[in-house]
């Protein structure tokens, strides 16, 4: 017991593991709170499409850093990947009120163009498509403290607006007519679920990469689901749910060597399964006490 405290102690010493534990609580609040939206409006893969275009943001950030002489080449990464995001993001969701191509083509074209982008731009700054690995899969190690400045503000921001506004932005991606009839602003209401879900990518990167992103926004969701009874006790379970898991996924990668991203995602997988087995065994013991009932 006294090795595993001196052992815990040591990780929390380390400043590498501190800069780490910041970023995951600061993704396990934020990325849920708008998966939450996301998948209420059945959009759950529109943080994946924002994941792969930001790609495309993280590369022209090094583009830009190679031809400023910047070092570290990838520091300018980070806003380059925000400001691709929003972008694609409300392209994506300007696409979606237009009616002229569904979500699912944006989507898409998002996927192969935001990839194929950031392999072309990374290639013109003099890097290789290996250097992208950290941001695909997420790279804890590269993360300074500069970064968490930045993801520290854009991750509060998320959560407030996120929570604050959680009555009108329930609204809009519930029943868009019925939000309408009331008098929202359903379009600025729409972009700015875009906006906040480019933002959450952005903030989520380092820690998952961007090809497992839109797992943080839409398992711990799907978990709280399971138990869930309303849409606000949905987000607050999922919220908890997001921290417990980055931060003890991320803790397992400080005693044995593996992806944190990776780890995260399948630990996540895994408790989904669990409650998901849960909740059927739960649900069997109920109908069957019911029919038992209408028997007697």
């Amino acid at each position: 017991m006294t090795d595993l405290i001196s052992t815990y102690s040591q990780m929390l010493a380390s400043p590498l593991m501190q800069r780490a534990l910041i970023i995951a609580v600061l993704v396990g609040l934020s990325a849920p709170v708008i998966g939450t939206y996301l998948v209420q409006r059945g959009l759950a893969l529109l943080g994946d499409g924002i994941g792969h275009i930001s790609l495309t943001g993280v590369a022209l950030g090094w583009l830009v850093g190679t031809f400023a002489n910047v070092s570290p080449a990838d520091s300018w990464a980070v806003p380059g990947a925000v400001i691709i995001s929003l972008l694609g993001a409300l392209t994506i969701e300007l696409v979606r009120q237009s009616g002229r191509t569904s979500g699912d083509t944006a989507l898409a074209m998002l996927f192969y163009g935001g990839i194929a982008g950031g392999v072309l731009l990374i290639g013109l700054a003099g890097g290789t498509s290996a250097q992208l690995n950290s941001y695909l899969f997420g790279s804890i190690s590269t993360v300074r403290w500069s970064d968490i400045t930045l993801i520290t503000i854009l991750g509060i921001g998320i959560v407030v607006l996120g929570v604050g506004l959680a009555p009108a932005l329930f609204s809009v991606t519930n029943d868009e007519d019925f939000a309408r009839s009331t008098g929202l602003p359903v379009r600025a209401l729409s972009l700015l679920i875009a906006i906040l879900s480019a933002l959450t990518v952005a903030v989520a990167m380092r820690v998952v990469g961007s090809l497992l992103v839109s797992a943080l926004m839409v398992i711990p969701v799907a978990i709280a689901q399971l138990a869930a009874r309303s849409f606000r006790s949905t987000m607050g379970i999922a919220m908890v749910l997001g921290v417990l898991i980055c931060t003890c996924g991320l803790s397992l990668t400080y005693f044995i060597d593996l992806s944190p991203g990776a780890t995260i995602v399948v630990g996540a997988i895994g408790l989904y399964a669990i409650g998901f087995m849960i909740r059927a065994i739960i649900d069997r013991i109920r109908r069957v006490r019911r029919l038992r009932v209408t028997r007697t």
